[in-house]
């Protein structure tokens, strides 16, 4: 069974909107963002929370715009990667921090990336888990037919009205299916249960609608680097991947994953947390 052991949780306020955030570890320990994904809540990082305070440093995993209740804006336009980055540099200024590392995985992985490039000063290290610098995904996306063919899911996450019917549809199944049985029961049911909030599924899928419009270019990113990919990734293709370390222009760490699906941080939170406790130099 698993327990949460996020520790305690605040209600942070970024502007107009308020985010649920877990706290974990010493209040004076060295910080880690961590920033989690589609269709998941912040939740998802329990193992790797756990391991990571047990070394000594603090989390802070909020959920993140649409997720919380309070942080649930309408219109697609609210959803795009800029919004997304003001976000995580509000619950950073909130909090009295100078900079963290930041981990992100999946669509977290996206916001981790742009913030590293954006505010290279707030960001210690990076670990982006499964999803590689957005220009070595953009290149597979328009170059690799592997890569294009993994995501042909996003078509119907855009489809408004159709992908929430979809994946609500008898309690959720669709929903429920998109996670590996390496997931535990009772962490889908959190995600189930979080997503299943009025709006709450729409504003989520407001991410993907959002993409077209807010995903700019991203220059090479500067901080020290580590790339997690798993080789039974459904989602992330082995071309983008490669592609990634050409895009940080410092340290650089690829770590693969051998027999593990997109779900690191559940499935593979040792390996995650070692990544995390030991950046490229």
């Amino acid at each position: 069974m698993t327990q949460d052991v996020s520790g305690k949780r605040e209600r942070i306020d970024v502007g107009p909107l308020t985010f649920d955030v877990a706290l974990a570890g010493g209040a004076q320990a060295r910080p880690v963002l961590l920033l989690h994904g589609f269709p998941e809540t912040a939740r998802s990082w329990d193992l790797v929370s756990a391991r990571l305070v047990a070394a000594g440093l603090r989390t802070i995993a909020p959920n993140q715009r649409g997720y919380s209740p309070g942080a649930r804006p309408d219109g697609a336009d609210q959803y795009g990667v800029a919004h997304l980055v003001a976000d995580a540099v509000g619950i950073i200024d909130a909090l009295g921090l100078s900079e963290v590392d930041v981990v992100g995985h999946d669509w977290g992985s996206v916001v981790a990336w742009h913030l590293a490039g954006w505010h290279p000063d707030r960001v210690r290290t990076l670990t982006a888990v499964s999803v590689p610098h957005p220009a070595a995904f953009g290149w597979a996306l328009r170059n690799d037919a592997d890569q294009q063919r993994r995501s042909e899911y996003i078509k119907l996450f855009r489809q408004e009205g159709k992908a929430e019917q979809v994946l609500l549809a008898d309690g959720a199944k669709r929903l429920r299916a998109v996670f590996s049985d390496g997931v535990p029961t009772e962490l889908v049911d959190v995600h189930v249960r979080v997503l299943s909030e009025p709006g709450a599924l729409t504003a989520a899928l407001n991410w993907y609608r959002a993409m077209s419009g807010d995903m700019r270019e991203l220059g090479d990113v500067t901080v020290p680097t580590t790339y997690v990919w798993s080789t039974e990734d459904g989602a992330l293709g082995r071309a983008g991947a490669l592609r990634c370390g050409d895009h940080v222009a410092a340290p650089y760490r690829f770590v693969q994953l051998e027999g593990v699906s997109h779900w690191i941080p559940e499935e593979a939170p040792d390996a995650l947390a070692e990544a995390v406790l030991q950046p490229p130099r």
